[in-house]
């Protein structure tokens, strides 16, 4: 199993897995503009990026939401889902017109509990996609806010 921290879910997770998946999944569009989420919501859902590109995005008080990584095909939209309390910690925003695969986190949550292989892989995937955008949240934030910025250009 090939776990990069930006693996794609058909990647990330061994093909009976993604298939068990996929038999939940529903098609969804969201337009230019579209809110996906917003910081602070109940995280009920997740997405798969088939088309189009979403920004993640912080609400910094006083000022407008600063966007921190944008995502396209393939890519995970949401990860708040599988851990309590299930509130979203970004916003996200279609930044063109968006085709997705959409699953509900309640169900994906509950095939989790009835296969523990699939949850250890589920959350393996979704951990390392957590930390990598960490992490390219907090260089941004850097580069916006620091003195010197995040220091990688040195």
């Amino acid at each position: 199993m090939n776990a990069s921290p930006t693996s794609t879910m058909v990647r990330a997770l061994p093909a009976e897995y993604t298939e068990r998946l996929m038999t939940i999944a529903r098609e969804v569009s969201f337009p230019r503009g579209g809110r996906l989420f917003k910081e602070g919501g109940h995280a009920d859902r997740f997405w798969i990026i088939r088309t189009g590109n979403v920004s993640l995005d912080l609400h910094v008080p006083g000022r407008r939401e600063v966007v921190v990584e944008t995502l396209d095909h393939n890519q995970l939209v949401g990860w708040s889902w599988l851990f309590p309390p299930h509130i979203w910690h970004l916003g996200a925003e279609a930044t063109s017109p968006v085709r997705a695969y959409e699953f509900d986190a309640v169900a994906v949550r509950e095939m989790c509990r009835e296969d523990p292989a699939l949850a250890a892989s589920v959350s393996q995937w979704v951990g390392g996609i957590v930390a990598h955008r960490l992490q390219s949240t907090r260089h941004r934030l850097l580069d916006l806010y620091a003195p010197y910025g995040s220091g990688d250009a040195l």
